[in-house]
């Protein structure tokens, strides 16, 4: 089993939302704990070495990184697919975050 951690970007994201999406986006965490990289998809280009996982009806995607060497899954970020909004788009957000460094730690 791998434990799992959860970045302060994804943790405060997820309290923002209502309960119901809560509960749902930590079910789908809670899977992570048993096989992480059977689960989800692998990103590409800046986004290498992250996955990804749907949740909430398909309409967020929960982006983890797998560390093997600890038995750990590190939730960096969690938010909405939007295809072709370079300024709110989950995926758009973790470029800007990795560029800016705020993901340095995780």
């Amino acid at each position: 089993m791998y434990s799992i951690k959860l970045t302060q970007i994804a943790a405060d994201y997820i309290a923002s939302l209502d309960q119901k999406s809560q509960a749902l986006i930590l079910e789908k965490i809670e899977i992570l704990k048993s096989e992480p990289l059977k689960v989800g998809k692998p990103l590409k280009g800046n986004l290498q070495g992250y996955r990804s996982i749907r949740s909430v009806g398909q309409r967020y995607r929960i982006i983890y990184r797998v560390r093997e060497t600890e038995i750990e899954v590190i939730v960096v970020a969690v938010g909405i697919r939007r295809g072709g909004d370079r300024k709110n788009d989950i995926y758009e957000l973790m470029k800007k975050y990795i560029k800016s460094g705020l993901l340095k730690d995780e």
